[in-house]
């Protein structure tokens, strides 16, 4: 009887004993897989960082490749968003000449990034945006960083809006766009929630009146101008009645 007691002792211990070890191995393998995921993650923004800030424009277009694939999957980084921002402003805010001539224009590589920029929401990227559709020439430009603006969301101080308005007036004088209007209207839909102060809506709706009554733009965007028009209207006379 002891003999037996004894034999399912020890067999007891034992399986307690390769629980422990099967659960240490589990947490080995989970901390080498980290350290893996951690090594890769850092080797890629090596490769991408190198690849945002070569001189030659299909480099750019293979950074902006593992850029994208890298925000759809969530796997953002300072390295990541620092590449995005340096490619947003290729030709703007860093040139590089020779002579009179800027030989890293690329406007599209510029609103690819923007796009991106609108998918990392931070004040960093915002900053960035408003830079870039403040000084940039380049109407495609110019929508992709309004547009992530819009995405983005964030108008402390109704800045981003006022910035937007300073926009619309400039290229409905010098450059009258209908896609640029366009998306406008869209990250003025966006940013509506954000804007509280009377005087900040009356920028808005000035600016979005403007566009209504644009017979440069096309039917459509005139269109939608003038329903966000109402729509703006409406939650102005809302606000006065409470």
């Amino acid at each position: 009887m002891k003999l037996t007691k004894m034999i399912a002792g020890v067999v007891v211990c034992a399986a307690f004993a390769g629980m422990a070890a099967a659960q240490q191995t589990v947490k080995s393998q989970k901390t080498e897989s980290t350290v893996e995921k951690e090594y890769l993650s850092n080797v890629e923004d090596v490769i991408i960082t190198e690849l945002a800030t070569s001189p030659e424009y299909d480099n750019k277009l293979v950074a902006l490749q593992y850029l994208e694939e890298a925000v759809n999957e969530g796997r953002t980084s300072p390295d990541i968003v620092a590449a995005l921002q340096g490619l947003a402003g290729e030709g703007v805010t860093k040139q590089e000449r020779t002579g009179r001539r800027v030989m890293n224009n690329f406007p599209d590589i510029r609103a690819k990034a923007c796009d991106l920029l609108g998918e990392v929401p931070s004040e960093e990227a915002k900053s960035t945006l408003m830079v870039i559709a403040q000084d940039d020439k380049e109407p495609m430009v110019v929508s992709a960083a309004v547009r992530s603006l819009g995405n983005i969301g964030l108008n402390n101080g109704n800045e981003v809006v006022n910035m937007i308005a300073f926009i619309q007036k400039k290229y409905a004088a010098l450059n009258p766009t209908s896609s640029l209007a366009l998306e406008i209207l869209v990250a003025y839909e966006k940013l509506a929630a954000t804007v509280t102060e009377p005087a900040d809506r009356s920028t808005m709706i000035e600016s979005v009146t403007e566009i209504a009554s644009n017979y440069h733009f096309v039917t459509p965007v005139r269109t939608k101008a003038l329903q966000l028009l109402k729509s703006l209207q409406g939650k102005s006379t809302g606000k006065k009645s409470k």
